[in-house]
């Protein structure tokens, strides 16, 4: 790492010349203000980046002044998932030649660099754009004090009203200077715990207390001045301490050897003074004998005026000296000494704010006085039946903190995602909660095959009729499903299953509750949100953030980075892309020609906002997986952000769903098309994430699709009967299979879909009476029939593709595609898929062609009685050879029974050599 080489302990590099560094313009000052300081990382204050070049370099010793990292705007891109920089680089992979688009590209590129170099102006890298959360909001402080801060450009005067101070708006309140606002409308409150009666105020300004510590640590009634002594004695040598002590002695020393005991009153008695070398070299050979003797302990650093204008940068110090500085280890152990334990701390103070104070937000604007919930709460109690909403300070003691238990688990192989929403996980009319969730609904989900959970409507709402996308607070858990502790068992009990978790995001969009969320937050319209039109989704009633605002990005970056570090989240599905890229907010005919996505309807700040989300997520954490749900497939989702992509790891097909229910509702199970379904399932298949129906096919007055299908068999045949039943099992489960098999490495199913749930999901609102009778699920239903095979037949798909990778063997290789017979096959590495969508005819035998000629076992049949079918293979048809009949264009042919409505998966067991 090329770096500051005092800093990380290396040799001091050698004398040489370094041509001075030009200054930062005006706009790249960094500002003083508390949040924004400059932080050290890895012991260095510049923004290091890790390379090949720079590691042969410092294992081969050198280490002179060209080896540092240039500063932010003069260094390289970060290639974190790619190598060469090419803004268009994967059109010409795609094959895409599109002049205007490309052009676009090249542009967007050079915003993305001004972005950058802005956010680096302010934040020195991503690491801390995105660690807001360190000090925004509240924090205990080790010096008995809890610090605030918020972000507020707007607001003339801010405090903390609560219950900690009787709600008064004068009290704790920021005050003028450095401890008020600064030029970047960042306000800092101090809340000083208070001393109990009878203690006495710490004697020294640096007395530290650990607040999470339930024991005394260090806490033994150690002298101040034995511990000073005993630091002296062990870490300072004999001259070392003395120069320490008082800097300005050798300054002193040194004014009297050039000028004489009193000095030079008048410039006659001055004279001629020698030029500054000449002095040096005079005072260099009187110190000639002291630099000389090795037993001297005093420091010998030089600095050598060579002629050059002097660059903080090329300051050269004396090889000996400074090996023996970093020989020396610290006296940390004897600080430690100082510092108490939260038993101490207990008794001599009482929080200035406790654990569970509800406080709020205080703010004087030009239109008036405010309160506000605070933008970085992590915890707030929502409006409940008139009541005001408030922030919660949430600072359990240490034995009520959650103790995380297991490792973040790895996918290997196929990403199988069970979609949920905790409020409606239950069997019972009520909100279920995070504890219930744990224990009932997690070994479930684990049961069922799935590696990875996927919960919606996790962040605090407001309203719980929005399924939780109208976001008000976006630090915070939704305390209606429990505390945050209860959220981190339930992420840590998952790892603990070797299940991922992934957290639908919203940053599309905002509630535009003023009281609780952030819109008009600080008394004016441009503070997270445009102002006008385009600051209000067209059709939602939700408010748009600045994606093109520093501190905006700053929110949003830290947003995205609490929930991993605080919650250990392992991913995110970035909620409904379409209403940020576009002005119109996704509401246009789309017909996919290139110059719907670069015409001036495209917000080019959120195209960047994203770029810069993803090169963070994968940057501070390499494991992190990130999901696009963009219903106009905007190209370059799931390409590296080096080539022009977005760098999205899956990508969200939502025509799939649509084109079922198209089917499902409009077209008569004989006159399905089979090359309309394929070309749905198969287009752009990289990296695409595949679904039947998630939520959005059962909220909001929608249907599932079970109950779909045997409202239809009740409609035909005036009563659901066995057989009706038997037809509407048979195309659920083919409709399964092939949703997944031809899926780009990842699956989602909705809570209940896995066992064909047959109600849909209706949250409480005004128009049901705000009823909780649709708002769960029917668990009772996997022990009966129909879902009990449904589930079965789930289960083992799953389980399948955790032994055999079915959907991560290459793209589908389509063989047979027919209107006709209704008839499909393909194969995906070994792997032979045939279905046979016909709802009457069976035939005695199908050939199906094959480019391997072998032995293909058979090892899924929806056929299967257990599945709820009618198991009419036989056992000696379970293993197929093939013959050298050419079918479809394929070498060799598999003769297959296929009955009506079902689908085989075989396996190529053995290959035959002709």
């Amino acid at each position: 790492m090329a770096s500051c080489s005092i800093a990380l302990g290396r040799p001091p590099p050698p004398l040489a010349a370094e041509p001075r560094r030009p200054p930062l313009s005006s706009g790249a000052r960094l500002p003083t203000t508390r949040h924004s300081r400059l932080r050290r990382r890895d012991g260095c204050p510049c923004r290091c980046v890790p390379s090949s070049s720079s590691s042969s370099s410092s294992s081969s010793g050198r280490t002179g002044p060209q080896e540092r990292a240039p500063r932010p705007r003069q260094q390289k891109q970060r290639t974190s998932r790619g190598d060469a920089v090419d803004p268009v680089g994967f059109l010409t992979k795609h094959g895409i030649s599109d002049r205007a688009f490309a052009q676009f590209l090249r542009d967007r590129h050079k915003a993305l660099k001004d972005r950058r170099w802005e956010l680096y102006s302010r934040f020195i890298d991503l690491k801390v754009v995105s660690s807001g959360f360190e000090l925004m909001g509240m924090h205990r402080h080790r010096q008995h004090r809890v610090d605030f801060m918020e972000w507020a450009p707007g607001a003339r005067y801010c405090s903390l009203v609560g219950d900690f101070n009787q709600w008064t708006e004068t009290e704790n309140c920021a005050r003028e200077g450095h401890l008020g606002h600064d030029d970047f409308g960042y306000w800092f409150v101090i809340l000083e715990d208070k001393l109990r009666e009878g203690q006495e105020p710490d004697e020294h300004y640096f007395q530290e207390y650990n607040y999470v510590d339930d024991y005394d640590k260090g806490d033994n009634g150690v002298d101040l001045e034995e511990l000073f002594r005993r630091s002296n004695e062990e870490y300072w040598e004999p001259g070392e301490l003395k120069s320490h002590k008082s800097r300005l002695e050798i300054v002193a020393k040194l004014y009297e050897q050039m000028f004489g005991p009193n000095g030079p009153q008048t410039e006659e008695e001055l004279g001629e003074m020698p030029d500054a070398q000449t002095r040096y070299n005079q005072w260099k050979a009187s110190q000639k004998e002291v630099k000389d003797d090795s037993e001297s302990s005093s420091p010998c650093y030089d600095i050598i005026d060579n002629g050059q204008e002097f660059d903080i940068f090329n300051v050269v110090t004396d090889r000996v000296s400074f090996e023996k500085f970093q020989g020396k280890s610290p006296p940390l152990a004897y600080w430690v000494e100082m510092r108490k334990g939260r038993k101490a701390w207990m008794e001599k103070y009482i929080p200035a704010i406790s654990h569970k104070d509800k406080y709020r937000l205080y703010f004087n604007t030009p239109d008036g006085a405010l309160e506000r919930i605070p933008a970085w709460a992590t915890y707030v109690l929502p409006d409940v039946r008139g009541k005001q909403s408030y922030a919660v300070h949430w600072e359990p003691p240490p034995e009520e903190i959650y103790k995380w238990r297991f490792e973040r688990p790895k996918v290997k192989g196929s990403l199988r995602i069970y979609e949920c929403h905790v409020g409606i996980s239950g069997s019972e009319q009520k909100i279920s909660s995070f504890q219930e969730f744990t224990s009932n609904v997690l070994p479930h989900i684990k049961d069922a095959g799935y590696n990875a959970i996927q919960l919606i409507g996790i962040v605090e709402h407001k309203d719980y009729s929005s399924v939780g996308y109208k976001v008000t607070n976006y630090f915070a858990v939704s305390s209606r499903f429990g505390t945050p502790e209860d959220f981190k068992k339930l992420v840590d009990e998952a790892h603990g299953l070797e299940m991922v978790v992934l957290l639908d995001i919203v940053h599309s969009y905002a509630s535009a509750d003023e009281l609780v969320g952030l819109s008009l937050f600080d008394g004016s319209n441009d503070c997270y949100f445009h102002t006008g039109k385009r600051g209000h989704h067209k059709y939602w009633g939700t408010r748009m953030f600045k994606y093109d605002d520093v501190d905006v990005l700053h929110f949003l970056f830290s947003n995205l980075n609490w929930w991993v570090t605080e919650y250990h989240i392992d991913g995110f599905q970035f909620h409904s892309l379409s209403s940020m890229l576009y002005t119109h907010n996704g509401f246009s005919t789309f017909t996919g020609a290139m110059e719907e996505y670069c015409n001036q309807y495209v917000d080019k700040d959120a195209l960047i906002y994203l770029i810069l989300a993803n090169e963070m997520l994968h940057e501070l954490h390499p494991d992190i997986i990130t999901i696009a749900e963009d219903a106009t497939f905007y190209p370059g989702l799931c390409e590296p952000t080096t080539q022009g992509g977005l760098g999205f790891d899956y990508w969200v097909n939502l025509s799939i769903p649509e084109m079922w229910l198209w089917h499902l509702e409009n077209v008569p199970g004989q006159e399905w098309s089979m090359n309309k379904i394929m070309k749905v399932l198969i287009s752009k298949n990289c990296n695409m994430l595949s679904y039947v129906e998630n939520h959005n096919q059962s909220i909001s007055g929608r249907k599932s699709f079970a109950e779909i299908i045997l409202h239809k068999e009740k409609c035909s045949n005036n009563s659901v009967s066995d057989d009706g039943i038997f037809r509407a099992c048979s195309l659920l489960k083919i409709i399964k299979l092939l949703t997944f098999s031809t899926s780009g490495g990842a699956y989602l199913n909705f809570i209940g879909n896995e066992f064909a749930h047959p109600k849909r999901i209706e949250f409480p609102m005004s128009g049901n009476d705000y009823s909780f009778g649709l708002a769960n699920r029917q668990w009772e239903l996997l022990e009966k029939g129909v879902h009990k095979h449904i589930f079965n037949f789930d289960k083992d798909l799953m389980s399948l593709d955790g032994k055999e990778r079915l959907i991560l063997r290459g793209s589908p290789n389509i063989h047979h595609c027919d209107d006709t017979s209704m008839f499909i096959s393909f194969t995906r590495g070994p792997f032979l898929f045939v279905f046979n969508f016909n709802p009457d005819a069976t035939s005695g035998l199908y050939s199906v062609g094959v480019d391997e000629a072998g032995e293909y076992q058979l090892i899924l049949n929806t056929d299967e009685t257990k599945y709820g079918g009618r198991g009419e293979l036989k056992s000696n048809q379970y293993m197929k050879r093939t013959s050298d009949n050419r079918v479809g264009g394929c070498r060799n042919s598999l003769e297959l029974a296929l009955p009506s409505r079902s689908a085989h998966v075989y396996k190529l067991v053995r290959i035959l050599r002709i």
